[in-house]
């Protein structure tokens, strides 16, 4: 088989959007004998292709499977292993067996695509790849950026001993100071109050409450009760109240909930420009999330100097909240589905105590187990797995487990005294504990260390010398804070020759790890065109993934409690809140909601709950969203509803185009549809060839379509073979036909007691024949007896 002729069939050797894993190859990936690959890459381009039993092993702590791996170029196959690390990073065991015979060279960039069930590679030629360049494809996917790195000039020689960080430009933050505020004074308007209000009088006190918050907050709360309840009425009621707040009284925070009552038609008639007026005005109140609803209307329109000072701003207030030695854990939003299922593994982690593997983990932490304490507080800390952030039990169970000489604890209670997070802040006590975990060979702590050097927290003076010293160690055992760390030592001159060029590349670096900081300082510099090339679009995406981490986040969790307490209508609300800010996840689940749980889901409409029409229409604007952002089933799910004619007008051409979105995304079952409609002439020019080539790459991408595939393939070569003959034109009533068969399986023999029925006469029918083979064979028998008698010689006398 010629797997180059094969692999060209799919493929455009040339094209680089054609090759999903692209990396610079360092010098260990050249004299090592064994190449590093990113996560993102391993777990969205790898993983999904590999065989189940295959992607279960190397899913394991260490794991590690066997694979194929071809050189297009040299048409030559190898056998090597993938394999995971204990730092879960992952590495192509055996690569010296094509580093060596081709002299590759540490610089040279390489592209690698799954194919024909192998992992097919190249060398990319692309200038992209030479000249130091390095690549941001890390988990946030964005492209290569060392074609845009200008050359600046470096600017004299500074020291630790006469730099002044003030005289650096004032639009450059340098370390800023972790901010450790609720999220309710992060995020005003929040509705954190309602969903949190344990964690909330905590740190508001009586006397700070405002009445007109009061009221905003009591009239938000009353429609969320209202819609868990299905009462209408009610739900009218709260409205009308923040409608009165927003327009009588001018409340900012109630003018972006009827903003986003507007946008998706909930009790208000559906009107965008009424949305954007009401976000534009509780915008200039000071609203965050009216903000963040902007943004994403003027991301959308590619609007990007409009979207790009709004994503800033918001984009500040996040980096602002994370952590100061090492990458703060986002809370995730969950994709509550997978494809057109629940996605049952995913909500069973996030019930929080209620999760059997968590409780048999707290079991062993109380039991005296080390990691599991560290995990337990890691959990409570940050709000994972379900549970609410708790500072106090965080605190409980990382100094148990230090007790025990827990490094990874040692880490997280200097964090807690340098952010004052639960305790009164204490920087002699945070560089005590970073300490203590540097010296058990956390590297991470020895970022915390140098914050602290740079700032003068806890210790006698600054020390620039000494925090670049501990930066560099992370960075040596490559920790993405330290690469980040030193790429604002150089930005700003700091105890450093002053090189924005060298400050660049060790925040792409960073950014490849994906340490959200890093993206920050890199969105500011596509923005203001320093040290990178000015690119708008570039700056507006790298902020909106920071900004996506901001405290506003919490809708997420908010709304995957209530799916998980079965309240269904405050979740989709929640998500619809989320979806409107720019969240893809919020705008698949709330989509996902609509179509599974139908009337309810406590969609409403202006006036009272959605028909059908707008219930579909609503959640094909929702996919929509989400398809413009990169989801593949959502685009598929777009296809589906233009091609079959659902809450929308049926419409082939569209159906192909969004087919051909979710097959740029190696969606099998988009070239399987796109197979189907070349094979057809739907929407498609009819292209038997073409339509051959679709359903071979979805039997590639998927070898679960074999089934459908092969049918598929029959039915061109009849089609092919015999054109216009009886076979062609069964063939083509199949698609008419099959629902009706489909209905009268479902309503006549799946009808309760019609199943039994229907076994018990097949099994008599099964009885009767055996019965009738039995006394055919007996008969032959008995007849072949009587002819040997009737032949038999005559007796001897």
């Amino acid at each position: 088989m010629n797997y180059v002729s094969r692999f060209d069939e799919l493929l455009d050797l040339n094209a680089l959007h054609n090759w999903p894993i692209k990396k610079q190859l360092a010098a260990e990936d050249v004299n090592s004998g064994r190449l590093i690959l990113s996560v993102h890459d391993v777990e969205n381009y790898i993983m999904p292709r590999l065989p189940a039993d295959k992607s279960e092993r190397l899913s394991r702590h260490c794991g590690r499977t066997a694979i194929d791996v071809f050189d297009v170029e040299k048409e030559h196959r190898y056998n090597m292993e993938l394999v995971r690390k204990k730092n879960g990073r992952y590495r192509l065991e055996d690569w010296d067996q094509v580093a060596l015979p081709r002299d590759i060279q540490a610089g040279e960039g390489i592209g690698m695509s799954w194919v024909n069930g192998m992992l097919c590679f190249r060398l990319l030629s692309d200038q992209r790849f030479k000249d130091n360049g390095l690549k941001t494809k890390g988990r946030w996917g964005q492209e290569n950026l060392s074609e845009d790195l200008k050359d600046i000039p470096s600017s004299p020689t500074t020291t630790s001993s006469d730099v002044d960080p003030n005289e650096s430009p004032p639009e450059w933050d340098e370390f800023g100071d972790s901010d450790s505020k609720p999220e309710h004074e992060l995020d005003p308007g929040s509705w954190r109050p309602i969903f949190e209000p344990d964690a909330t009088r905590s740190s508001t006190s009586a006397s700070e409450l405002d009445p007109e918050m009061e009221q905003y907050y009591s009239a938000v709360e009353k429609m969320f009760s209202a819609v868990s309840d299905s009462e209408v009425r009610v739900v009218e009621e709260a409205v009308a109240e923040i409608e009165e707040l927003a327009t009588v009284k001018g409340n900012s925070h109630a003018q972006s909930v009827l903003g986003f009552l507007y946008g998706l038609g909930q009790i208000k008639e559906r009107d965008k420009a009424k949305a954007f007026l009401y976000h534009h005005f509780a915008a200039d109140g000071g609203s965050l999330q009216s903000k963040s609803a902007l943004a994403y209307t003027y991301y959308r329109q590619q609007m990007h100097e409009k979207a790009v000072k709004l994503y800033a701003e918001l984009a500040e207030v996040a980096v602002n909240s994370f952590l100061i030695s090492k990458d703060s854990p986002v809370i995730e939003p969950v994709r509550i589905h997978h494809g057109a299922e629940e996605n049952k593994e995913a909500l069973r982690k996030s019930r929080g105590e209620d999760d059997d593997v968590f409780q048999i983990l707290e079991y062993q932490a109380q039991k005296g187990n080390a990691g599991a304490m560290f995990k337990i507080g890691y959990f409570h800390y940050f709000g994972l797995r379900g549970l609410r952030r708790d500072h106090a039990k965080a605190l409980a169970w990382f100094s148990k487990a230090v007790e025990k000489g827990e490094p990874r604890s040692m880490e997280l209670l200097g964090e807690i005294y340098a952010r004052g997070a639960g305790v009164e802040r204490n920087y002699t006590k945070a560089l005590e504990w970073l300490t203590l975990a540097a010296k058990q060979q956390l590297y991470s702590a020895y970022n915390g260390m140098g914050y602290l050097y740079v700032k003068g927290y806890g210790v006698q003076k600054k020390n620039y010398s000494k925090a670049k010293e501990y930066f560099e160690r992370a960075a040596d055992h490559e920790d993405a804070g330290g690469h980040y760390n030193l790429g604002v030592m150089h930005l700003k001159g700091i105890g450093v020759k002053r090189d924005v060029r060298l400050a660049c590349q060790y925040f792409i670096v960073a950014a490849n790890a994906g340490q959200p900081k890093a993206f920050y300082q890199l969105a500011k510099m596509f923005h203001m065109g320093v040290g990178l090339k000015k690119n708008l679009p570039m700056a507006t995406a790298l902020y909106k993934l920071v900004a996506e981490r901001g405290p506003w986040n919490s809708l997420s969790r908010w709304a995957l409690e209530s799916y998980l307490k079965g309240d269904v209508g405050k979740a989709f609300l929640l998500y619809s809140r989320m979806a409107e800010l720019g969240y893809e996840i919020a705008q698949s689940n709330a989509a996902w909601i609509l179509d599974k749980y139908a009337e309810g889901s406590m969609c409403m409409g202006e006036s009272g709950f959605c028909t059908d029409s707008e219930r579909h229409q609503r959640a094909h604007s929702l996919w929509w969203q989400a398809s413009e952002q990169g989801n593949e089933h959502a685009a598929l799910l777009i296809g589906d509803a233009y091609y079959y004619g659902r809450g929308t007008e049926r419409d082939y051409e569209r159906a192909a185009e969004a087919y051909m979105h979710a097959k740029s995304q190696s969606n099998a079952q988009a070239m399987f549809n796109l197979g189907y409609m070349h094979e057809h002439g739907q929407g498609l020019p009819l292209d038997l060839h073409l339509a051959k080539r679709y359903y071979d790459q979805a039997l590639e991408i998927d070898p679960a379509a074999k089934l459908p595939v092969t049918l598929a393939l029959a039915s061109l070569w009849i089609r092919k073979n015999h054109a216009d003959s009886f076979m062609v034109h069964v063939i083509d009533s199949l698609p008419g036909v099959y629902p009706k068969i489909k209905a009268w399986v479902e309503n006549i023999i799946l009808e309760e007691g019609n199943a039994a029925i229907l076994t018990l006469f097949a099994c008599l029918l099964t009885v009767l024949y055996f019965r009738e083979r039995q006394r055919r064979n007996a008969a032959v028998e008995d007849g072949i007896q009587g002819q040997h008698i009737h032949h038999a010689p005559a007796a001897l006398n």
